[in-house]
């Protein structure tokens, strides 16, 4: 069946269910930073794992976590977003997840940073290629140009 499809309409399939995924799994981050740990619990958090200005960088996250899932869901906005996210993973592999590695040793508590590596790819496929067609934004572009 895919033969018969465009690469065109694969490509957007593609683009569509990374933003997808990536967006329903950036939601379901950035929501207990929001609702339930607050950003007092994350700033608390922040602090302990060393990262520099943890109350500002904990407002930060939050919002990009929560807020850029939601974005990405629907194609908003969606190569910023990308990169931010691309960004937060960076720092989450830097100050938390780099000491214990790519994943972790069975004798060795933790979490490697292979689910990070993971996610700043499929951040990256969005920065670079944008959010396929499946999206809000370029059906407003489209709409915009006609």
């Amino acid at each position: 069946m895919l033969t018969k499809l465009s690469n065109k309409v694969v490509s957007d399939i593609s683009l569509f269910v990374i933003r997808l995924i990536l967006g329903v799994i950036f939601i379901a981050h950035g929501y207990p930073k929001l609702f339930v740990w607050g950003i007092h619990g994350v700033t608390q958090f922040f602090s302990q794992l060393g990262i520099p200005f943890p109350g500002f960088f904990a407002v930060i996250v939050s919002l990009v976590e929560f807020f850029g899932g939601i974005a990405l869901i629907l194609g908003i906005l969606s190569r910023w977003v990308g990169l931010l996210i691309a960004i937060n993973m960076i720092g989450a592999t830097l100050f938390a997840k780099l000491k214990v590695g790519l994943i972790a040793p069975f004798d060795k508590p933790g979490v490697g940073f292979e689910l990070d590596l993971a996610l700043f790819g499929c951040a990256l496929a969005i920065l670079v290629f944008g959010p396929g067609a499946i999206s809000v934004e370029l059906g407003l572009l489209k709409k915009e140009l006609s």
